[in-house]
């Protein structure tokens, strides 16, 4: 049996949001490349095309009024009523296909899913996935389908309990407005603070609300933050709620806009910090499905997806080409999948400290509590 399928479609990766546009789906294509040159596909770890799905799965988690809006945008027949849907913004512009982009990165997603839950691989891993902000009735932040929201309703409707781990440096706004008093999903964040970031929320109170108290976990961290402060994080709340929350399946956001390059964000890891984190994950989440979502240093983005992909796989990175290719292909930062350490100094260190700590504290008094999960 394949340890991990990566899944794979070159019409995804070749989808154009527009030149100007930050959002590159390309960035999958450069990862299966890196993923070949470092020996990371193999009869273990298995390149996967995308399934298909029907098209109304989309309906468990949008609006019918919505999607016939997005299927009318993809017939190029465009009025002023879509911008209400967020449609045609600088963020989700009106592009060709982008209904059948989105239903195919949905498809993706679910046959991900549908691999690991029928027991053929244990991890599973969607290049062009995680369109976590879509809410609804409503297209943002680079989202028109929320293939995650999607996946973990048709899993609860089927009796399974889900979490869902978003360490993407933006907060996970459309899932947690979706499941934010449902017990059967418990959703964990990781991203940067709302108040430099869009989409502008997500603070550690927001704990869920109903039966669902508890069960929305936020863990925002301020601007430049770096790998120590990240991973020590990370440690002290992810494992440990899942852990006690033991669910069926784990799907995880895995946005490499955390690094220290990105021209969005504000937070300060290497790829160093980003593999340390996702070895963690792999460790307390032994059924996984990962989504790639955010991360717009495209080449850098590709170097930590790459990592991840090796992390899934159990494997360490050769560099099969070394000596002979180099940097160029990817540029002189590409020699290795690794960067050179990078700490913030000072008294921004202290204070990144100073706020996770606190935010961590805050999690642990008012959230561990409703799970049993133990303080380390």
């Amino acid at each position: 049996m394949a340890k991990a399928a990566l899944l794979y479609s070159e019409q995804l990766a070749k989808f154009d949001y527009g030149d100007d546009h930050p959002f590159k789906p390309m960035r999958a294509r450069n990862t299966l490349e890196l993923c070949n040159r470092y020996g990371l596909i193999d009869a273990e770890c298995i390149q996967v095309e995308p399934g298909t799905v029907d098209e109304s799965m989309a309906a468990l988690f949008h609006e019918a009024e919505y999607l016939e809006v997005l299927k009318e945008a993809e017939k190029g027949s465009f009025d002023l009523s879509m911008l209400a849907r967020g449609i045609g913004t600088d963020d989700c512009p009106f592009v060709p296909n982008l209904y059948s982009f989105s239903i195919q990165a949905l498809g993706a997603t679910m046959h991900g899913v549908e691999l690991v839950m029928s027991g053929k691989v244990d991890r599973a891993f969607n290049l062009v996935g995680g369109f976590h902000h879509a809410e609804r009735d409503h297209a943002e932040g680079f989202c028109f389908i929320n293939d995650v929201g999607v996946a973990i309703a048709d899993l609860i409707e089927k009796g399974k309990k889900v979490a869902f781990v978003d360490i993407d440096a933006h907060h996970c706004n459309g899932i947690q407005k979706a499941f934010y008093d449902d017990p059967r999903v418990l959703s964990i964040s990781l991203h940067e603070s709302g108040e430099t970031l869009y989409p502008w929320g997500g603070n550690e109170t927001e704990i869920g609300e109903g039966e669902g108290r508890g069960y929305n976990v936020n863990v925002p961290l301020i601007e430049k933050t770096d790998d120590m402060v990240y991973t020590k994080t990370f440690k002290r709340i992810v494992p440990p709620l899942l852990e006690a929350f033991a669910p069926d399946l784990v799907i995880a956001e895995i946005g490499a806009d955390t690094v220290i390059s990105d021209p969005l964000t504000h937070l300060r890891l290497t790829s160093n910090g980003y593999e340390d984190t996702i070895q963690e994950l792999c460790k307390a989440a032994p059924k996984l499905v990962a989504v790639g979502g955010g991360g717009y240093d495209v080449y850098r983005t590709s170097k930590c997806w790459t990592l991840a992909w090796a992390a899934m796989c159990g494997r360490e990175p050769v560099d099969q080409f070394a000596g002979l290719v180099g940097g160029m292909m990817y540029g002189s930062d590409m020699d290795s999948l690794w960067d050179r350490p990078l700490s913030t100094k000072g008294e921004a260190k202290e204070k990144a400290i100073r706020h996770a700590e606190t935010v961590v504290r805050s999690i642990q008094e008012n959230v561990f509590p409703i799970h049993g999960a133990k303080s380390t």
